[in-house]
C-alpha cells in the first residue's frame, strides 16, 4: 500500500495495463491536483478517455498535456484522430497542420491532410 502513496502514476499505469480503465480514471481524479504540471499524466488519461471511445474529454486532457509540450506530434496525431471520431474536421485539419509545422516531413500528417481538404 506504501507504493501507491509514494508512486502514484506507476499505480495509475497498472490499472491502464490490466485494462482497469475505469478505475483509472477515477485514480486519475484523485490525484490530478498533484500531477497538474506533468505532461505525461495528461497524455495518460487523455489516452484512456481515448480508449474508452470518449473523444470529448481525450481531446480535453490532450489540450492540457499539449500546453506543456506544445510541440509533441505523438499528441497532436493522437488529438487529430480524436477530433475525426467526432467529425470534427476543421479542427483535426488545424492538428494536422501543427504536426507539419513540428514535422515537415511527416507523410502520415500531409496524406491525411489532403484527404481531408477533399472532404
Amino acid at each position: 500500500m506504501v507504493g501507491l502513496v509514494i508512486y502514484p502514476k506507476r499505480h495509475l499505469q497498472k490499472l491502464i495495463n490490466k485494462g482497469d480503465y475505469t478505475e483509472a480514471i477515477e485514480y486519475a481524479k484523485s490525484i490530478e491536483d498533484k500531477y497538474k504540471d506533468d505532461y505525461d499524466f495528461w497524455f495518460i488519461v487523455g489516452g484512456i478517455y481515448f480508449i474508452l471511445e470518449d473523444a470529448k474529454n481525450a481531446i480535453h486532457f490532450f489540450e492540457k498535456a499539449l500546453t506543456l509540450k506544445n510541440d509533441d506530434v505523438e499528441t497532436l496525431i493522437i488529438k487529430t484522430n480524436a477530433h475525426l471520431f467526432l467529425e470534427q474536421k476543421d479542427e483535426a485539419i488545424e492538428c494536422c497542420k501543427r504536426i507539419i509545422e513540428i514535422e515537415p516531413e511527416n507523410y502520415e500528417a500531409h496524406g491525411l491532410l489532403e484527404k481531408l481538404k477533399n472532404i
